[in-house]
């Protein structure tokens, strides 16, 4: 017995051992020049027009979570909100090509979305009521936020095979609400016209040609009813997943100008189901395969689409819902904080993450209402990271990943450092670069790693002289699960839990302040923004 104790004790000091490991990493952060730049509202999120009945694997996540029966008087859903400012929502989803907006001449009666085994996704069309419209337009109006909506794109179309659907789309009912919004004097930032019809579809599909030809009436008209707008809305397509042959023949056919914004959707996790989520998340392999997708949109709009800009319209991390004691949880912000920092890169003006509500994947409770873990990520995000984006080099690990930012409305450089190794402690050191060492307008993961060889002597920071002895700090918000449980639904800002206030009120995020030279590290499993308000940074002013 006495053997067995001394082992068991031996063997627990070795994983201790194991665990430490430290691992020194060195940072070059170009902020001579941007790499590129996101929209100044960058971070987005989704409200979508699922049934309290839909349901996935068993579990029916959403409650009453959707457009149409969201309860918009809620507190915590206002405080939520207005804690950005100005949050980016688009409302849209599959079910968004069967609603049918009860204004105008309908020629059929506008009936709530039921279960229908022969309609698409197990559910008939549905109908927006235009007093939803004015409480939905009013909620808005009263919590900041920019409205992108997701237009009916199948209307008056016919089915011609399984999944492939012709037809020219009929304008009229989309042309009566768009009338009136105007008539109200509701503020829409874009419209967004269908949701998965590109390439193969989502449960249906519309050719390349005919959805060009579609959006060109579309433009038309909202060129004519915007006439005396400015700016007008942009109107963005085709919510879909990226096929390059379909995008590039969309841009093709629809001409100079007319689309504004095209969207893709991503979901690289796979299905909500998948044992092997938090595996894949942590996988530094696996979040990088995405992008291939981001740099070959990018190609598609500067070879034939100039004119507009990429955004990610939806993304979910894993689809269907979402993975339940997954999404909702610490482990799935190393996912959203790595695919805000790669998109980022790649150009991608804006990144609505599906949802704001409602699935498992939801940035808040649908039923509590209170915040996921990755709300006060992505409020985080919002708050930290500038629209201005930054190469940076590294000689670490593909676990830790690097990103860094402008910080947003003021001097300095923010850096974002996601830990994905549950045993090693990247021990880091930052440095600024002259733009003669790497060209900022590659990305920075096709660079050759030889720059870390013109470092320096190792420090935490290098900067211009600041102006007092009281500025040579940094600040520091690590990001850790409760009890060190990466799938517990409570993210601890600094050691202290983020959780609402006694009046339901959101935390104050504060950070920590650090001495400039002390050593900067990140444990393991763990997230860090790092505000460095002196760095030199010439490519931010």
């Amino acid at each position: 017995m006495g053997c067995f104790t001394l082992l068991f004790f031996f063997m627990a000091f070795l994983s201790c051992i194991v665990a430490q490991n430290v691992e020194d990493a060195e940072l070059v952060v170009n902020s001579t020049a941007l790499l590129t730049e996101t929209d100044e509202n960058y971070i987005c999120a989704t409200i979508d027009w699922w049934p309290h009945d839909k349901c996935n694997y068993n579990h029916c996540p959403w409650g009453y979570s959707s457009a149409i029966n969201l309860d918009l008087d809620h507190p915590l859903l206002s405080k939520a909100i207005e804690a950005f400012k100005r949050l980016r929502i688009r409302i849209g989803g599959s079910l968004q090509d069967q609603v049918k907006y009860d204004v105008g001449n309908l020629n059929s009666p506008c009936h709530p979305f039921a279960k229908e085994s022969s309609g698409l996704f197990g559910f008939s069309k549905g109908c927006l009521h235009m007093n939803r419209w004015d409480d939905l337009n009013n909620f808005f109006i009263k919590t900041g936020a920019l409205m992108t909506f997701g237009l009916n794109a199948l209307y008056g179309r016919h089915k011609i095979r399984q999944g492939l659907w012709g037809g020219d789309w009929n304008s009229s009912n989309t042309q009566d609400f768009i009338k009136f919004t105007i008539s109200k004097g509701y503020q829409i930032d874009s419209w967004e016209f269908g949701n998965e019809l590109s390439g193969k579809g989502i449960g249906a599909s519309v050719g390349a040609e005919q959805y060009g030809k579609d959006i060109i009436r579309l433009k038309a008209i909202l060129d004519k009813l915007y006439k005396n707008f400015h700016p007008k809305p942009l109107l963005v397509a085709p919510g879909g997943f990226y096929e390059k042959e379909w995008y590039d023949k969309l841009l093709k056919v629809s001409g100079s100008e007319v689309v504004n914004v095209m969207t893709h959707h991503i979901y690289n996790l796979g299905p909500g189901v998948d044992p092997n989520l938090v595996n894949k998340i942590l996988n530094p392999v696996h979040l990088s395969r995405v992008t291939k997708t981001f740099s070959s949109l990018e190609q598609t709009i500067q070879t034939n689409g100039p004119w507009a800009s990429a955004w990610v319209g939806e993304s979910g991390g894993a689809y269907n819902s979402g993975g339940r004691h997954v999404s909702d949880t610490f482990v799935n912000s190393f996912w959203y904080l790595d695919q805000l920092g790669i998109a980022a890169k790649y150009n991608t003006k804006v990144y609505c993450r599906q949802t704001l509500i409602g699935g498992h994947y939801g940035l808040i409770n649908a039923t509590t209402l209170v915040p996921n873990p990755d709300y006060y990520s992505a409020l985080l995000w919002h708050r930290l990271m500038g629209k201005g984006v930054l190469s940076v080099e590294s000689n670490a690990s593909p676990h830790l990943r690097s990103y860094a930012h402008c910080s947003k409305g003021r001097a300095g450089v923010t850096l974002l450092l996601i830990n994905l190794s549950n045993q090693t402690y990247f021990r880091t050191s930052v440095q600024t670069t002259s733009s003669s060492m790497f060209n900022a307008g590659k990305e920075a993961g096709k660079r050759k790693n030889t720059v870390v060889h013109h470092l320096k002597n190792t420090v935490s920071w290098i900067g211009g002289k600041p102006s007092s002895d009281g500025d040579m700090y940094r600040e520091e918000y690590h990001l850790t699960p409760k009890d060190g449980e990466i799938q517990n639904k409570i993210m601890h800002l600094n050691g202290v839990p983020l959780v609402l206030t006694d009046d339901g009120d959101i935390p104050n995020l504060a950070p920590v302040h650090v001495n400039i030279n002390s050593p900067l590290s990140v444990d393991p499993l763990s997230i860090k923004f790092i505000v460095l308000p002196n760095f030199n940074a010439p490519g931010c002013e």
